[in-house]
């Protein structure tokens, strides 16, 4: 294979693993992150079923994902007198593995880090497909040209936004935000059980959620809102919105929500889906999230690592040409992606009405229910249409 230079957009997960691949095929690959460095931690993130084991352990990094998995955690779901109405079950919140994004984040970092180019703290601000190559400037480095860019920048992709037009012609709102913040648990709530299983408490009003503990997040907030009037890039702003949507909650929110305005571990955004077809414009490709969002969906983790595999894949059976490579890739996620570009998680985690609410928490109290439930997943995250690609496979545990 050819030393061709390509440039990713994104060290979270979708880009390292897709700098994994392409290393592996012979590519000089290049990663650059507007973040100053790895960020640890995060929300847990989970894998399901027999197509996102064969894609880990193809990528080599199975046992260190499973080395660093976190406990499963059982969410109760109570009312306003702590009274437990039903247990959201581990197995369906964490899937058959779970591990924080940070960790997984730094896995990928481990296993590609000697084969490839990170650059940290700067980001792309214009690209130009001369039909030869792309060339790229920079906010702080000098300009470059590459074979192929690839787009793992997630749902604000700036790579999405530089190669195939505005955000809003390709990203749909769904209504709902949340928010996720790192605080103390208070120490009288039983967190942990006996055999080792976490436990979360999970709170409902009307078209709002409030979350405490376990592995998913610290604190995790999800409500419906008419309107986004804050500024995405002002933490402040974000803040004084989640308050004025949660002020008059009742069970213990309003102390959660004074130690989620505190923290300095905070992130909002608003619930959105891609609306996307074709994930591939001339020599830019998009990977994960840039592509196919649905935010708290579920799968999109799992989805961003089998997208990566597959683009790699068609990039090897087409000897390199990208023309062919990216035609087979948008055609091959094509059904993968269905799930992304349907369904809306708000309404199932934050119900708009006590009855909806009452009906959603049947669902884990009826083992029929729940039994449907969890088959549909099954079927949702493995995808027995996704190819057994010829590609060099990774077995080395790194020290992570």
């Amino acid at each position: 294979m050819s030393s061709k230079k390509v440039l990713i957009s994104g060290a979270s997960i979708a880009g390292p693993a897709a700098a994994l691949w392409l290393s592996r095929l012979g590519y000089d690959v290049t990663v650059v992150e507007q973040a100053p460095f790895l960020r640890p931690g995060g929300q847990a993130v989970d894998f399901k079923g027999r197509t996102h084991r064969l894609v880990l352990e193809r990528m080599g990094i199975w046992d260190d994902v499973i080395a660093a998995q976190t406990p499963k955690t059982d969410l109760r779901i109570v009312d306003d007198t702590d009274r437990v109405r039903a247990v959201m079950p581990g197995e369906f919140i964490g899937g058959d593995v779970e591990i924080l994004r940070g960790d997984l984040a730094g896995i990928l970092h481990e296993h590609t880090v000697a084969e490839c180019e990170y650059v940290f703290g700067d980001r792309i601000t214009e690209l130009s497909d001369t039909g030869r190559g792309v060339e790229v400037s920079f906010a702080h480095r000098g300009s470059e040209t590459f074979d192929l860019v690839l787009g793992a920048d997630g749902v604000h992709s700036a790579v999405r936004r530089l190669a195939f037009g505005p955000e809003p012609e390709f990203v749909k709102p769904l209504g709902y935000y949340y928010a996720v913040a790192g605080a103390t648990v208070p120490s009288d709530l039983e967190m942990v059980l006996p055999s080792g299983r976490q436990i979360g408490y999970a709170y409902n009003e009307p078209g709002r959620l409030a979350i405490l503990g376990g592995s998913k997040a610290p604190q995790l907030f999800v409500f419906a809102a008419d309107r986004d009037d804050y500024d995405r890039h002002d933490v402040g702003s974000q803040k004084r919105f989640l308050e004025r949507h949660y002020k008059d909650a009742g069970w213990r929110v309003p102390e959660l929500l004074s130690a989620a305005l505190a923290s300095d571990e905070f992130y909002l955004d608003a619930l959105a889906r891609t609306r996307m077809t074709a994930f591939t414009s001339g020599r830019v490709a998009l990977v994960g999230d840039a592509g196919h969002a649905n935010t708290l969906g579920g799968f999109g983790t799992g989805l961003a690592l089998v997208g990566a595999y597959i683009l790699a894949g068609e990039v090897a059976a087409a000897a390199g040409d990208h023309r062919g490579a990216f035609a087979g890739y948008d055609r091959r996620m094509l059904k993968p992606t269905k799930i992304a570009r349907s369904g809306n998680a708000g309404p199932f985690l934050a119900p708009p009405s006590r009855a909806r609410i009452r009906m959603r928490d049947l669902n884990f109290s009826n083992r029929l229910a729940y039994a449907v439930m969890m088959k549909m997943t099954d079927m949702f995250a493995t995808d027995d249409s996704v190819p057994d690609y010829p590609l060099p496979s990774g077995s080395r545990s790194s020290r992570y």
